[in-house]
């Protein structure tokens, strides 16, 4: 069983096995989430390391693709030369249809937030069968905030299309983690500092089913782990991971 990643190298390297587990049972449209406070900062650098992982199989059939221009421009100065493709997700000017080309096999779409959640899904639907991976996206709030018919046919018409090969959220006394093929887990916090599994679900504990968890309801619960007391604030908590991951 995999343990909660000690160090943004961990989680990136788990996130990548997972990946490309996915992607060998079939699955086609995945997402790696790592929703932690500030992660787009880092999104270039995730990016490069996910590209050359996944050139090794994929080579000139990589397709790289940022949100915007400038996005685009930046990564292509500071790799140089690289075997794979980078560009944009198109504008009013480039559309998305002239970035998509037959000789692309695979998609790698960094840090698409909530403005471009229609070109990426008309990139998806452009790239038919071929794998399309959504690295580190900002599009939680379109899932979720979302009201009205327009909103419940993006859900049920493409949001409802991705799977999750990757996620961690930190909370106040834990997270909230998946690695495909496995199970949405909740992770609690213990006073060394370390995590301990506490539940195991077929689907993204939130809300309600989250609090029910963390109050001892979950049938899956193992006996004798105590759920810490909630005392130490969510800040603290965040940073406390974030420098975890940042060492």
């Amino acid at each position: 069983m995999l343990e909660i990643p000690k160090t943004l190298e961990d989680a990136i390297a788990q996130s990548q096995k997972a990946v490309e587990t996915a992607l060998e049972t079939g699955l086609q449209r995945v997402q790696v989430e790592l929703v932690i406070p500030e992660i787009a900062l880092k999104a270039q650098a995730i990016a490069l390391q996910f590209a050359q992982y996944f050139s090794k199989d994929y080579g000139s059939g990589l397709k790289v693709v940022f949100p915007d221009t400038g996005a685009a421009s930046l990564a292509r100065r500071d790799w140089g030369d690289t075997e794979f493709s980078v560009t944009d997700i198109g504008s009013r000017f480039t559309p998305v249809e002239n970035k998509v080309s037959d000789e692309d096999q695979i998609f790698l779409l960094i840090a698409p937030s909530a403005v471009e959640v229609g070109p990426v899904e008309q990139l998806c639907n452009l790239a038919g069968d071929r794998p399309v991976i959504l690295l580190i996206p900002q599009l939680e709030s379109v899932a979720t905030v979302g009201i009205g018919y327009a909103a419940r046919q993006l859900r049920d018409r493409f949001l409802s299309t991705l799977e999750t090969a990757y996620y961690i959220k930190p909370f106040d006394g834990g997270a909230i983690f998946r690695s495909y093929p496995s199970l949405w887990q909740v992770w609690i916090e213990k006073e060394d500092n370390s995590y301990e599994l506490l539940a195991e679900e077929p689907q993204k504990p939130v809300g309600d089913r989250l609090e029910r968890i963390l109050n001892g309801e979950s049938e899956d619960a193992p006996e004798g782990i105590e759920i810490p007391s909630q005392n130490k604030g969510i800040l603290g908590s965040l940073q406390q991971f974030l420098r975890a991951l940042s060492n």
